[in-house]
């Protein structure tokens, strides 16, 4: 029986199962064998799969997969940990991944990862909510009044002291997770447009707080990450 060697990393809470396609390849990864492999009961269990890839207008790519088994535009949780693990193979002192539609830069800082997550675009507005396109459609709740749609990630927001939010995370595809690093973009690029600033905000998750900075047109994500554990799957 064949293996495929993968390592597990979070961030809030935030967990990931990660395969390196760079010098080796890769099996078909269907939505049942990431389903499997996502499971907390029967395979390693993570809120998405990450998929590192060569490039050639990058330090890597990236694929994003959630638990489902549905592919996702966007994890900046998951961009930081892919940026901690380039950075432990070399000395750089900044780095880039590739997304789909996006090129995002990476560095190291003092709370442990930052990366330009690209602009934030403003697609719709109510008194309840505001929708925000990182790339990934978001909806951030300001007044939990309205349907969730199950086509988008939902933040609700349930509290604001100053530039300190707190907030849930529901991600499509994924259900409840502790935190989300576009998410919480999504949510400081709300308040922004509500409030007339760009201050940096520090959100509030149930698995632990990230930092926004930068503004709409280069939101800006930094925070801590760590390795869990590797080992490997049989297939």
């Amino acid at each position: 029986m064949s293996t495929l060697p993968f390592i597990k990393m979070q961030a809030q809470g935030n967990d990931f199962v990660i395969f390196d396609g760079r010098s080796r390849p890769l099996p078909e990864l269907d939505g049942d064998f990431i389903r499997r492999l996502a499971d907390r009961r029967l395979g390693v269990g993570c809120d998405q799969l990450l998929v590192v890839l060569p490039s050639a207008k990058a330090d890597a790519a990236l694929r994003i997969y959630n638990n489902d088994g549905s592919e996702a535009e966007n994890c900046g949780n998951g961009l930081r940990c892919i940026a901690q693990l380039l950075f432990e193979a070399g000395d750089a002192a900044t780095l880039s991944i590739q997304l789909n539609d996006r090129m995002i830069e990476a560095e190291r800082c003092e709370a442990g990862i930052r990366v330009h997550m690209g602009g934030a675009k403003i697609t719709d507005r109510t008194q309840a909510h505001v929708d925000v396109d990182m790339g990934n459609p978001h909806r951030v709740f300001f007044e939990a009044t309205e349907h969730f749609p199950a086509d988008r990630n939902i933040e609700i927001v349930s509290g604001q002291i100053g530039d300190d939010v707190y907030a849930d995370i529901i991600e499509r595809g994924v259900g409840h997770t502790p935190s989300c690093g576009s998410g919480a973009c999504a949510i400081a690029a709300a308040i922004w447009k509500l409030e007339g600033h760009s201050r940096p905000q520090t959100i509030h998750m149930p698995g632990g707080e990230v930092t926004v900075s930068g503004g709409p047109d280069d939101v800006r994500l930094e925070g801590a990450v760590s390795r869990v554990f590797a080992g490997e799957i049989s297939l």
